[in-house]
């Protein structure tokens, strides 16, 4: 038998180099106010659908991420535990440039999962390698419902690793989702492994119906 295991996985909604052109990657960006809307309404939405069962969060130690976790901690009232593992690929000497100097200075084109694009970057094979051991202990654990905040790249892998896929597949597809996206992953007591849902972003589309709370101030839903 295994554990039956309810995952929840959430893309990290607008962040602020999501408007102004630069990289993400490890530079710490802020949510934008949108996103932080966004956070409001996920967390909310997540408050219903859940109907007081209790999740972990596990999240990435980037700001745009933990901001969206503080968000859905308070409102679903759950400690939230920090990981490196979860963080964004790192784009090496690309961290804090823009976009349009990336793609004018980028020394590798990316073709497998064993690129970098630059000397000193991730490749999509070391983030796997990072996120690895993280994910087998998450599996193996006693906890049945986990939240997971993490960044597009870094959760594409998460899907592929979650589908017990070889890294080779990364290769010929790509299993990736949109900023503010909620994906729910579900295993059963045989095994099996199902994505219920991937990267759906209703949750932030929705009008808010609840009561006010402190985040909620000030904000048309």
């Amino acid at each position: 038998m295994y554990k039956t295991k309810n995952i929840i996985t959430i893309q990290h909604p607008e962040s602020v180099h999501h408007t102004n052109g630069m990289i993400g990657s490890w530079t710490d960006w802020e949510l934008s106010e949108k996103g932080k809307h966004q956070s409001v309404n996920i967390a909310n939405k997540l408050k219903v659908e859940l109907e007081g069962e209790k999740y972990s969060i596990y999240c990435s130690t980037l700001l745009r991420t933990k901001q969206t976790a503080e968000i859905v901690g308070e409102i679903l009232d759950t400690k939230i535990t920090l990981t490196d593992a979860l963080k964004e690929r790192s784009l090496g000497k690309a961290i804090g440039k823009s976009v349009k100097w990336l793609r004018e200075n980028i020394e590798n084109e990316e073709i497998t999962v064993y690129d970098r694009c630059f000397s000193d970057a991730e490749s999509r094979s070391d983030v796997w390698e990072r996120l690895l051991p993280f994910y087998k202990k998450m599996i193996n654990n006693e906890e049945e419902n986990i939240i997971l905040i993490s960044h597009g790249d870094t959760l594409s892998i998460f899907n592929a690793l979650w589908l017990e896929l070889d890294i080779e597949y990364l290769n010929k597809i790509n299993l990736s989702g949109v900023s503010g996206g909620v994906s729910f992953l579900y295993q059963t007591s045989l095994g099996k492994r199902i994505i219920k849902k991937i990267s759906d972003t209703f949750l932030y589309e929705l009008r808010c119906r609840l009561e006010m709370t402190e985040y909620m101030k000030d904000i048309l839903c």
